[in-house]
């Protein structure tokens, strides 16, 4: 059995690995569901931001359905004459945003006029808060680790609620 020293031990050692974790630095995936009758203007509200290097899958039905790439023209005609990129093949697409710009995606099979196109803007990672005030430095990084860990902290939270259930 673990005694109370040990434990108390254990969850320092749990934060301190915590707090030695670097903030976001690496892309997300985003799922899309691309489907007819899918309002993607509230989906990108939804979903944002979004940042360089971040990755959007597109989900969608084999020969019902593709994922085509345009400028701002194509996308406000949902005209995939001038398609930068088409994508028709299997079931899924995956589709790195590796530029800070507007990136425009439409559904050439009739869909677009439906709602089907989504447009996504990117934009580079924040760079680090700057230091607090003294006075607040404490609570403000508490938030900021809370923020950027907040995956770790709950495994370290299950991991620390196991230890207790030891005791």
């Amino acid at each position: 059995m673990m005694g109370r020293t040990s434990l108390a031990a254990a969850a320092l050692l749990v934060v301190a690995a915590c707090a030695a974790l670097p903030a976001r630095t690496t892309a997300n995936k985003i799922s899309i569901n691309w489907k007819p009758n899918t309002n993607y203007t509230d989906w990108v509200k939804q979903h944002s931001p979004f940042y360089k290097d971040d990755w959007l899958v597109f989900y969608y039905t084999a020969g019902q359905a593709d994922v085509v790439l345009v400028d701002e023209t194509g996308y406000n005609k949902c005209d995939a004459s001038n398609a930068i990129y088409n994508y028709s093949k299997g079931r899924n697409f995956a589709f790195q945003l590796n530029e800070t710009k507007t990136y425009y995606f439409i559904c050439s099979y009739g869909y677009c006029f439906g709602g089907m196109r989504l447009a996504i803007k990117t934009e580079k990672l924040p760079p680090p808060s700057a230091p607090p005030s003294a006075s607040h430095k404490s609570a403000a990084v508490a938030a900021a680790f809370a923020r950027s860990h907040a995956g770790v902290i709950y495994a370290a939270v299950a991991v620390l609620a196991a230890l207790l259930r030891m005791v």
